[in-house]
């Protein structure tokens, strides 16, 4: 696989991971809409990564796979618009939190009566359900409309982490990431390919959770992880330490193809970001930093 360094173009992009060649029909898809944990920075000092919080659209075997609600997802709610009605899609959360979900409230499509989409997350750490979370947001002095105001047909499904989600020949294997912020990981498995969307590493996980995240990761084209954050030197830009080995680790013990690192800081500039991507690199060549516009086609 080349090395990849975000530029100006580079949203306008495919990567193949490991340098094949799609087929004029490629099948497995995975762009990313939005790359930012904690809140939106927008602003020129984020211009090439990014400024949007979590959003990750999958296209598999014919159906559309949607990671988190971010703020990302207003703008792929914008690029859904332009493409012939009625959607369907599968909107996957990995928690609850402010970054997680709040582009939901602006995600247009689901205003529309005649789109359909399918909403799974687990319990947050106050035993709330992901529907709850998200009519919570909507509600004033929050939000100035309800989710009843969305048309669309939304149908909620409770994931207990450890469980499976199969839709045709899709398989959509969960678990438990981080116990503090009840976060779950995701891997999609699709005839031979794979990907992995886990983004609350934390450092010090426990034993049996490390080798939970293991299994779940293990063997993957693409895993998508978080870099952990520790201040102040994850803040200061003085040096990207190794906030990112957490990441690292676990594509190296589970003999992932190629890492993506996403959920970047809100203080981490581009300029900062450049170098943790050239220091990640020399320790797992295999490995990029996600910008909004990337796109990554995983199957041949």
């Amino acid at each position: 696989m080349s090395n990849f360094a975000p530029s100006d173009s580079q949203s306008s992009v495919t990567q193949t991971i490991n340098n094949t060649q799609s087929s004029s029909v490629t099948k497995f898809l995975v762009q990313f809409w939005g790359v930012r944990g904690l809140i939106a920075t927008p602003g020129s000092a984020a211009h090439r990564y990014g400024g949007n919080t979590a959003c990750v659209e999958v296209k598999v075997a014919g159906k559309r796979l949607i990671f988190d609600g971010g703020t990302g997802l207003r703008t792929l709610g914008k690029n859904l618009r332009q493409l012939q009605q009625p959607l369907e899609a599968h909107l996957f959360f990995t928690n609850s939190q402010s970054n997680r979900i709040q582009g939901f409230p602006f995600f247009a499509p689901a205003f529309v009566p005649e789109n359909r989409f399918h909403i799974y997350g687990s319990a947050a750490s106050n035993s709330a359900s992901i529907k709850q979370c998200l009519c919570d947001q909507m509600l004033q002095p929050h939000f100035p409309y309800p989710l009843q105001v969305m048309q669309s047909d939304l149908q909620f499904y409770h994931l207990i982490p450890g469980n499976e989600v199969q839709l045709d020949e899709i398989t959509i294997t969960t678990a438990l990431i981080n116990q503090t912020q009840r976060s779950i990981g995701y891997r999609v498995s699709w005839q031979e390919y794979s990907m992995a969307y886990v983004t609350d590493l934390t450092k010090n996980a426990e034993p049996a959770d490390k080798e939970q995240i293991l299994q779940l990761v293990k063997g993957v084209n693409l895993l998508i992880a978080n870099a952990t954050y520790i201040p102040p030197t994850a803040n200061n830009h003085e040096s990207s330490d190794l906030h990112w080995q957490a990441a690292v680790e676990l594509a190296q013990s589970g003999g992932v193809q190629t890492l993506v690192i996403s959920h970047h800081h809100p203080d981490d500039d581009d300029n900062f970001l450049d170098q943790v991507q050239a220091d990640v690199q020399a320790v797992f060549p295999q490995a990029l930093l996600a910008c909004e516009g990337l796109v990554l086609a995983i199957n041949k």
